[in-house]
């Protein structure tokens, strides 16, 4: 059978050798957790099959089976191919949710804690010759106050903004040979005033001295290199460019790059990169992009597909989600309580489509110290994951956190993002309620376009700005400001409006589509037109299942035409305007 998503996973470390372990695999569920004891790491079979990458709660899984599952195994074998001998043979997991334990040949050979980061085993001296048994256990609670679990259900059927569960593995599994000295992960670091690239590389396997070749192409054309000898598990480069290009929206500049390490003991490790020159940055009412105001037009997108759910059953359905956005007139998206795959930033990045990463904090219990012990590793292995993509603009760790939160939990971890990446702005919690952050942003649903308009007026006129919790809220200092979750207007004709939900209710949706239309165009040009507003994010897209506040369908069909939308989003926002 066709491989399900076949194409190279981590698009910005790309190896010309690896072996996609997608498509069928042995499965079964353990609801008592119980599979340890009964032997199945070393079970000659289980009894069920799934397609891998998706999730069992899927339908494009095989199973769709949308129960709780507080532990799922899965069972395949595998060859390493003959011209792989040498070096190592590292195995990849794209993101398993939520802990998961890795065998190889009965061997317990990695463990990992997160749903939503990848992680790798070292499965070389594991392996044997002819076939290898690989065996992955995956555990998970969406119930646990520890278990992070963004927008996934916490009760049997789904309601209001809360959707069907994913369990296990949902992202490309696959092998990669590499030498005994490699490439672990990629930072870059542009400096499009500079005209440069600045290069961090980590490194994986036995620690070993050597040197690092690093080459830049612009549309296959050299344009600098650089070289650094290393010692140890790190090195640094800085590359200078000849051509310097800037990447925004609209004209989205991608170099190549190509990064050889060379040791004395073994083969080199090639891997193929790319990135993009641009800035981010901050004045008294704006995100400046390479210098200038851009006003962010963002669209709330929270990553789901009605067949595949977490996963997107291909890689052109990625890139269309961005296409359909960028055709509605948005330059942007919040990628809402949910690390997407690195695919959807590669396709970003190509499209010169701004995101902002977030994690799928809910479900979290921020009231306890301990929150810090479970989120911060994790959102640590997202950073380092994302750090390079151009695309990317700003972090924002958490959403919508508890009136009753531990603030220093918030605090250091948006501190820990600053201390990580001092190049992008953080926002601490989007919409409420703020400790400290670079960006003000609040959250505002309301359906009546004067009464909406009414609770940002004061701040027009240099008074203070709404905030959601004024009790709680960090006091406002000047920051950027901007309304990240707005809208949401309900919108399903020929649905039973009882399988249906969005803001305002039944009684508040709109009754006809010149009236949602309307009612768009106010909410949006509020906020547009505002001198001191400096981005907005509508909710939302797309619907996802039994919530219809989307632009589209939950099956990527327009409510509208999409013109129209367009037509008032890429009008010349106020902070645009202003000289």
């Amino acid at each position: 059978m066709e491989i399900p998503r076949p194409e190279y996973p981590r698009p910005q470390c790309v190896r010309s050798q690896w072996l996609n372990l997608n498509g069928p695999w042995e499965f079964a569920f353990d609801p008592g957790r119980s599979g340890l004891a009964r032997g199945l790491p070393n079970a000659e079979r289980l009894e069920r099959e799934i397609l891998v990458p998706f999730c069992p709660e899927s339908a494009l899984s095989g199973l769709g089976d949308v129960d709780f599952h507080p532990g799922v195994w899965y069972r395949r074998s595998f060859t390493v191919p003959e011209d792989w001998q040498g070096g190592r043979i590292l195995l990849h997991v794209g993101a398993c949710d939520y802990e998961a334990v890795v065998w190889l040949n009965s061997q317990e050979v990695g463990r990992h804690r997160g749903g939503y980061t990848p992680f790798s085993c070292d499965l070389t001296p594991y392996l044997r010759r002819g076939e290898n048994v690989l065996v992955i256990n995956a555990e998970d609670d969406t119930r646990s106050p520890w278990v992070p679990s963004g927008k996934q259900c916490p009760e049997y059927r789904s309601y209001g903004c809360f959707y069907t569960r994913t369990t296990g593995l949902w992202q490309t599994v696959w092998l990669e040979p590499v030498p005994e000295t490699y490439i672990r992960s990629v930072r870059l670091t542009p400096n499009p005033e500079a005209g440069t690239v600045h290069i961090e590389l980590a490194l994986g396997g036995r620690p070993s001295r050597g040197n690092l070749l690093a080459q830049a192409w612009l549309d296959g054309r050299p344009v600098g290199s650089a070289q650094a000898p290393f010692a140890g598990g790190r090195v640094e480069a800085t590359l200078r460019l000849e051509a310097v290009l800037p990447w925004e929206p609209g004209r989205p500049t991608l170099y190549d790059l190509t990064l050889t390490l060379n040791t004395p003991a073994g083969r080199p490790d090639v891997v193929q990169s790319y990135f993009g020159l641009r800035s981010v940055a901050l004045s008294e009412r704006a995100i400046l992009l390479n210098g200038r105001s851009l006003f962010q037009r963002l669209v709330l997108d929270q990553g789901y597909y009605p067949e595949g759910l977490y996963t997107a059953p291909s890689d052109e359905a990625l890139r269309r989600d961005i296409e359909i956005a960028l055709g509605l007139g948005f330059n942007g998206a919040r990628l809402h309580q949910k690390v997407f795959e690195p695919r959807f930033l590669y396709w970003a990045d190509r499209l010169g489509y701004l995101v902002w990463g977030e994690f799928p904090s809910w479900g979290l219990n921020l009231r306890d110290p301990k929150a810090l012990e479970v989120f911060a590793p994790q959102w640590l292995e997202a950073l380092e994951r994302d750090y390079s993509h151009p695309a990317l603009v700003g972090w924002c760790p958490f959403n919508e956190t508890q009136p009753d939160q531990d603030p220093e939990v918030v605090r250091t971890i948006y501190r820990l993002t600053k201390a990580v990446d001092g190049t992008r702005p953080v926002i601490d919690t989007s919409g409420y309620q703020h400790v400290e952050t670079d960006i003000y942003d609040v959250h505002n649903y309301e359906q009546d376009v004067a009464r909406f308009a009414s609770f940002f007026a004061e701040f027009a006129q240099g008074g203070e700005p709404f905030r959601n919790r004024p009790r709680l809220d960090a006091l406002y200092q000047g920051q950027p400001y901007f309304v990240s979750e707005y809208g949401g207007i309900w919108w399903n004709p020929g649905q039973r409006d009882e399988a249906g939900w969005g803001y305002g209710g039944v009684e508040g949706r709109p009754k006809s589509e010149q009236e949602f239309l309307a009612r768009y165009r106010g909410l949006t040009e509020a906020l547009l037109f505002h001198p001191r507003m400096c981005a907005f994010c509508y909710t939302q897209l797309y619907d996802i299942e039994q919530e219809v506040n989307g632009l589209y369908t939950y099956d990527r069909r327009p409510k509208f035409d999409p013109a129209l939308i367009r037509a008032i989003n890429t009008q010349t926002a106020a902070i645009e305007a202003a000289p």
